[in-house]
């Protein structure tokens, strides 16, 4: 079951009700009286049950024997309508949490921190911009009453998918159904009132948080202290015709960590391998990123390299994004376009991967795009079609993410400069010596 809801609703709530939704998932239900027992009849089928809250879409998913498919829909059924929410399932929710954000904090991996950044920044205070993680300050204040006035909103019939993969239509009709229609939620039946439907507005801006990285790393040989910044840019929502190009473009750009092994497809010959990571020895990572949701999208490149090197390593970034809009060669481009078919095709090689692609499809769009289709839009993609795109984006405002030692950062006014110039190199500083 998916649902059209999660962090990019809150905007009228306290920030982090999906971030509890998705540690109460598969909890104590009107029929089911314990975690324990759920699990025990999903064992019966072979079965394992996962949550998954994103920025806008929560999801309960099932795995299980075919024959077990009345049991399965019958449980997601009452997990996503009927869960009691005890006091002491929310109690021990909040220890969770608790303990999720302190371990979010020492993470040699800044990944997560960064993405919660990056959006701040870009979409301040709306929608995508908002936490995708409760803030520390909230988790006492939400209760029971709270997640029922939210589920009561949100939880409605018209944004809910039940998709299903490795079944036939017909018997997932029929247990729907059986199963879902007409049912009562716990939190009572009732037009919701105060759905937000908010545009995603993109502002663009800065969030920078000054950390000591020097003692993230835990085991004798230390990671060395580490500055991370991401920058990024509007892209388009998946609705777009330029989403094609834009993940072609993406593709293109590559890049990773300079500790991975290149095996076969590993991207060592995307532009951030070539350019970045094999000419920058002192770069340890430089990997890009595509974000994209039903109303927007956000193109970003995240780059760590140690704190006296930020300001060179900000210049390559700002360099590389200008470059985009130049020219595409035509053997570099065709890779891209093969290996962004191939990683889809690997994808939908694995049933968990079809249902979500399903799943969110048709919660977004009401059809599925096949796969063959997919590609035969891929295969489209011309030069001209990523200098369009990138040249419109080059347009927007940056956004910036920074994390660690930030005293040689560049200002923001000297990013965005750097963004619309030529070259893409940032503007010089001169200091005066006494």
């Amino acid at each position: 079951v998916l649902v059209n809801s999660g962090s990019r609703h809150e905007a009228k709530y306290l920030s982090g009700i999906s971030h509890f939704l998705e540690k109460l998932a598969f909890s104590s239900t009107a029929q089911f009286g314990s975690k324990d027992e759920i699990l025990l009849t999903l064992e019966k089928h072979g079965g394992i049950c996962d949550c998954q809250a994103s920025r806008d879409t929560i999801m309960y998913a099932v795995s299980a024997d075919a024959k077990g498919l009345d049991t399965v829909v019958n449980l997601l059924a009452d997990v996503a309508l009927q869960p009691r929410l005890s006091d002491e399932e929310i109690e021990m929710t909040r220890t969770a949490i608790r303990f999720e954000l302190e371990d979010l904090n020492m993470r040699p991996d800044p990944e997560p921190l960064l993405t919660e950044m990056i959006h701040a920044a870009a979409y301040r205070e709306n929608t995508v911009g908002l936490n995708r993680f409760c803030p520390v300050e909230n988790t006492d204040k939400i209760d029971r009453a709270v997640l029922h006035s939210y589920l009561r909103n949100y939880y409605t019939p018209d944004r809910m998918v039940l998709a299903g993969v490795g079944i036939e239509h017909e018997q997932l009709v029929e247990c729907a159904k059986k199963h879902l229609l007409g049912v009562e939620p716990v939190w009572g039946s009732g037009h919701s009132r105060d759905v937000d439907r908010s545009v995603a507005q993109y502002t663009g801006g800065i969030v920078k948080v000054e950390k000591d990285m020097s003692d993230v790393s835990l085991g004798p040989t230390p990671i060395p202290e580490l500055t991370h910044i991401m920058i990024g840019l509007e892209s388009c929502s998946f609705l777009e015709e330029d989403f094609i190009p834009f993940a072609v473009l993406n593709m293109m750009m590559g890049g990773g960590g300079s500790f991975s092994a290149g095996g076969p497809g590993k991207g060592m010959f995307t532009r951030l391998y070539l350019n970045v990571l094999n000419r920058h020895h002192w770069m340890y990572n430089a990997t890009s990123y595509h974000h994209s949701y039903e109303d927007t999208g956000l193109l970003c490149i995240h780059a760590s390299a140690d704190p006296k090197q930020v300001r060179e390593m900000v210049e390559i970034i700002t360099r590389e994004f200008i470059l985009m809009a130049g020219a595409v060669g035509e053997v570099e481009l065709e890779r891209a376009k093969t290996q962004l078919k191939s990683m889809l095709m690997m994808n939908l090689e694995s049933r968990p991967v079809i249902f979500e692609d399903v799943g969110r499809q048709v919660l977004a769009t009401n059809t599925r795009k096949l796969p063959h289709e997919l590609c035969a839009l891929i295969g489209q993609v011309k030069s001209t079609d990523i200098k369009r795109v990138v040249t419109k984006m080059l347009h927007k405002k940056p956004a910036v993410a920074a994390l660690g030692d930030l005293t040689d950062l560049p200002t923001y006014e000297h990013i965005q400069a750097a963004l619309s110039s030529k070259d893409g190199r940032l503007p010089r500083v001169y200091r005066l010596f006494r």
